[in-house]
């Protein structure tokens, strides 16, 4: 203790560097920012990037490279990371029985989100009916490339690749999880000597893969900042224009939406919101920034990974699945632009016409695919299967930046509630992660608890 002591007063004066103490502050001011935690640089940053697109647009315009370069890095990661983390998790699993057990859960959690999400979405643009008196603009919009609106069956076998590295290469996510449960699986059923070399080669991969997100994340701040930037620069204006009213109606239905998230985080596991979105704030920033979830996802990972120290075996099972799956933020946009639409050209749907928008709405908010704009893609085949003029949705395009950044929050806040939820429910302890066969080595064979200090952060703070 007395060494300690001493040191610090030593380590804290920079009287021997600079003998006039002029440099103290500068360097006091600098050592405070490094020692932020990424959650606060991020949103100092977007802060910052929001200031300069109101004062200075087309500049602000001009730095959307380096988002744009920091969003194709995390892309980058995203997809192996995804695949080697859920195929870690996987072959640690005990056996098959647990697998079915996560699926059921899962699918159920998720459709039942989507669910009330596609009625909230519903239910803010009956209230504020923002279409009443708008007038039709029309837009370049060619009609025959709208596709039409995919079937049940479609869309399941389209969840099956006939070439995975086609999948790979295409970044579809949905067929690469797909296969890697299959894989994973197929390592399951192999006899332990097979199975286990197998199982650390995942596991090592995972590992460096999230190395490599930590990396990428060094460089969050300032991309964040520049895609905030960029996007206040080139539609600020549209926040006081004729769609005001219908931004607002959508934010505030993702605001029910977040707060109904919570709620079931404060129901159904034993975190409250507060130091659960103090420990996963760096998520919610990326995921505004980017307006991905598959380029956030890998950001997830990382956070329930250090951050939560979820179990292995659920994350990378629930938040994989959940971001191709679990569209809540995207639901309720597509029956707010639905709705939208309809009442500016003087539509009124009957309650069995509302049913139907609601199952074609639970199908087609699974195939916005986590990339930027997906969701802009399917609000326009929304809007033209039930026989709507484009032109309205071809409006809201050309704002969906500012309403996608509500929806990649609400995206990806569901997937980390969900796998928190499901993970209490599997007998995980927050208090004691580590315990049993939960901690983030989970998948390694040896049983000495004293070895499980291997995880990069502690579980205090």
């Amino acid at each position: 203790m007395t060494n300690n002591d001493d040191q610090r007063p030593q380590f804290d004066t920079g009287d021997d560097a600079s003998p006039g103490g002029d440099d103290k502050p500068n360097r006091s001011l600098w050592r405070r920012y490094r020692d932020l935690s990424l959650g606060v640089k991020i949103f100092i940053y977007m802060i910052a990037g929001v200031l300069f697109g109101i004062a200075l647009p087309e500049p602000a315009i001009a730095v959307a490279p380096v988002g744009d370069l920091f969003i194709r890095l995390l892309l980058m990661a995203a997809i192996p990371l995804v695949f080697f983390n859920l195929l870690a998790g996987l072959t640690s699993l005990d056996g098959l029985g647990i697998l079915g057990r996560l699926g059921g859960k899962v699918v159920a959690y998720y459709f039942t989100t989507t669910a009330i999400a596609l009625t909230l979405g519903l239910t803010m643009m009956s209230i504020l009916r923002p279409g009443d008196g708008m007038e039709l603009d029309t837009e370049d919009i060619d009609e025959e490339e709208l596709a039409e609106v995919p079937g049940l069956i479609d869309i399941v076998f389209d969840l099956f690749p006939e070439n995975i590295i086609h999948a790979f290469a295409q970044g579809n996510l949905a067929q690469i999880v797909v296969f890697a449960i299959f894989l994973g699986i197929a390592v399951l059923l192999l006899p332990d000597r097979q199975k286990e070399p197998i199982g650390r080669a995942f596991e090592a991969l995972a590992a460096a893969l999230r190395k490599l997100v930590e990396i990428i994340m060094k460089m969050g701040p300032i991309g964040i900042g520049s895609l905030m930037a960029s996007t206040v620069g080139q539609h600020g204006e549209d926040l006081f224009g004729p769609l005001a009213l219908f931004l607002a109606g959508i934010w505030m239905a993702q605001g029910c939406m977040f707060l109904i998230q919570m709620g079931a985080l404060t129901v159904l596991s034993s975190f409250r919101p507060w130091p659960f979105l103090k420990k996963t704030g760096p998520l919610y920033a990326t995921a505004a920034g980017t307006c991905s979830s598959l380029a956030t996802l890998a950001v997830a990972i990382d956070l329930a990974a250090n951050r939560l120290r979820l179990p292995r075996k659920i994350y990378s099972f629930t938040l994989p699945l959940g971001a191709q799956l679990n569209k809540d933020g995207t639901a309720l946009m597509l029956t707010g632009v639905l709705l939208f639409t309809a009442q500016a050209v003087g539509v009124e749907f009957s309650f069995g016409e509302i049913i139907i928008i609601l199952l074609v709405g639970l199908i087609l908010s699974e195939g916005s695919g986590g990339i930027p704009g997906g969701g802009a893609v399917i609000a326009l085949i929304f809007v033209n299967a039930f026989n709507l003029p484009p032109e309205i949705a071809g409006i809201v395009v050309g704002i969906y930046r500012l309403i996608d950044m509500g929806n990649t929050t609400i995206n990806v806040t569901g997937d980390m509630v969900a796998t928190t939820i499901i993970s209490e429910s599997e007998g995980w302890d927050k208090d004691n992660p580590d315990a049993d066969d939960w901690s983030d080595d989970a998948g390694s064979d040896q049983g000495d608890d004293v070895d499980r200090d291997a995880p990069p952060s502690p579980a205090s703070p």
